[in-house]
């Protein structure tokens, strides 16, 4: 059922569903998340039930502020520089866990990831929820597990149907899940990008960012297949794009094409959508794009690569591992 999130009444609403151990789903910057009272593994476990999700792949912990997130974890030095400078906002921080807390949650494992939410809406059910006695939210994205992230209202419901409580918030602002860094041990390591740059990130820990190597965290949104649509998705260079049309021929095979430029020897019938030239623009209607193409019933999706460079770091990956489905 959508709500208006906006309804201070529909907000207390959700925040007692919560309370009770039920699910609500709520919008964030970046996507719209699945919530279960964090502390409440049988909670958690109506999360991984209803996404279809391994229970061994960690959910991240939504909270209002660091006090709460430190219910859940131990921020040290290096999470305290990006809870700092960033929260609220698009990053979530891996850090040592507080002995029993969120087990189910945190995969069993001795680390949890923690975000506190810039969203208006998100931060007013995280205070309504805390109020409540829930002082965390564990929230993936709303969506079947390995699929493409909801960033509407309107994108839950059609995962879900209209049982579940779905706080509208409008469409999310970024678009794509937040960056995680893995402030767990004694050099920070991005586990995935998302809209803020490694330059950013850096500049505030003050410190490079290493590579994930042995010993790193499960991480949510790192296996290499996913955000997938149901429609095969293939990741091209420009040129290679630009032979794939001019072989096609007349026959569009259910063919959508997304790309930075209207590419020469486009069948009639073939779907065009154009790429921002912007990765901030990409990223915001990324998820929106595929879930529609995917709507219109197309078999294959041909995307241009992404330009170089750090900024489209989180673009690349989310297209990367739709690819690899």
């Amino acid at each position: 059922m959508r709500v208006d999130g906006r309804d201070a009444a529909a907000v207390a609403r959700a925040a007692g569903l919560l309370a009770a151990g039920e699910l609500v789903a709520f919008p964030t910057e970046t996507v719209y998340g699945l919530g279960a009272r964090a502390g409440d593994d049988a909670a958690v476990a109506k999360i991984f039930a209803l996404k279809g999700r391994p229970a061994g792949h960690p959910l991240i912990v939504h909270v209002a502020g660091r006090a709460e997130a430190e219910r859940f974890g131990v921020l040290s030095p290096l999470a305290e520089r990006i809870v700092d400078a960033f929260w609220p906002g698009p990053v979530t921080v891996i850090v040592r866990r507080v002995p029993g807390a969120a087990e189910a949650a945190a995969a069993g494992q001795a680390t949890i990831g923690l975000r506190c939410p810039a969203h208006p809406v998100a931060h007013a059910l995280l205070v309504a929820a805390r109020d409540a006695g829930v002082p965390g939210v564990a929230a993936p994205s709303a969506n079947r597990f390995g699929r493409i992230s909801p960033t509407t209202a309107a994108h839950v419901v059609e995962e879900f149907g209209d049982e579940l409580l779905v706080l509208d918030g409008g469409a999310a602002q970024l678009g794509i899940e937040s960056a995680i860094v893995d402030c767990s041990r004694e050099r920070p390591v991005l586990l995935r990008p998302g809209v803020l740059t490694p330059e950013r990130l850096e500049a505030a820990l003050g410190a490079p960012l290493a590579g994930a190597g042995p010993g790193a965290p499960r991480a949510p949104g790192t296996l290499e297949s996913h955000y997938a649509p149901r429609a095969r998705l293939r990741l091209m260079s420009t040129q290679m794009l630009k032979t794939a049309l001019e072989m096609l021929g007349s026959d569009p095979l259910k063919l959508a094409v997304y790309s930075r430029s209207v590419p020469s020897g486009v069948a009639t019938g073939v779907r065009h959508r154009r790429m921002p030239a912007r990765p901030e623009q990409a990223a915001h209607e990324l998820f929106a794009v595929l879930r529609e193409l995917d709507n219109d019933g197309v078999h294959l999706i041909w995307v241009e690569e992404p330009p170089p460079g750090p900024e489209w770091d989180g673009v690349r990956d989310r297209l990367s591992r739709a690819a690899a489905a």
